[in-house]
């Protein structure tokens, strides 16, 4: 299981882009999906992250500005970030728990449950 994030850029302060993280390969569920960010000299922080079921978290910086959504059918996740301050440059990554099929053959299904990360993308914003 791979996860590809996209979206990221360069954009002024007030402005909005909007990240996409997909999951391919052998998956049977995908239990969390989540958002995490790293600006440089700093810890990777939780920006925004979503379990089965819809419970939804924000980081406490970004609470109001931000929106995590799901696109369950084409295994998505996508980060809208409004109102974007130069505070919230980073490389943003994506995360995901997921279920993945090892094999699949008459003797019966067989999974495990991974955490996978994706390759970040930075988001720079400007003054």
């Amino acid at each position: 299981v791979q996860l590809q994030a996209s979206g990221g850029g360069s954009v002024q302060a007030g402005g909005s882009l909007r990240l996409s993280c997909v999951a391919s390969g052998r998956i049977l569920n995908i239990h969390a999906t989540g958002w995490y960010r790293q600006a440089p000299g700093k810890e990777r922080e939780l920006v925004a992250s979503i379990r089965n079921g819809g419970i939804i978290k924000y980081g406490d910086l970004v609470k109001g500005r931000f929106s995590i959504l799901t696109d369950n059918a084409k295994n998505t996740v996508y980060l809208q970030m409004n109102s974007l301050k130069p505070e919230d440059t980073a490389v943003y990554f994506c995360n995901a728990d997921v279920d993945q099929i090892d094999s699949d053959d008459d003797t019966g299904l067989r999974f495990s449950t991974v955490d996978i990360w994706g390759k970040g993308t930075q988001v720079t914003v400007s003054s």
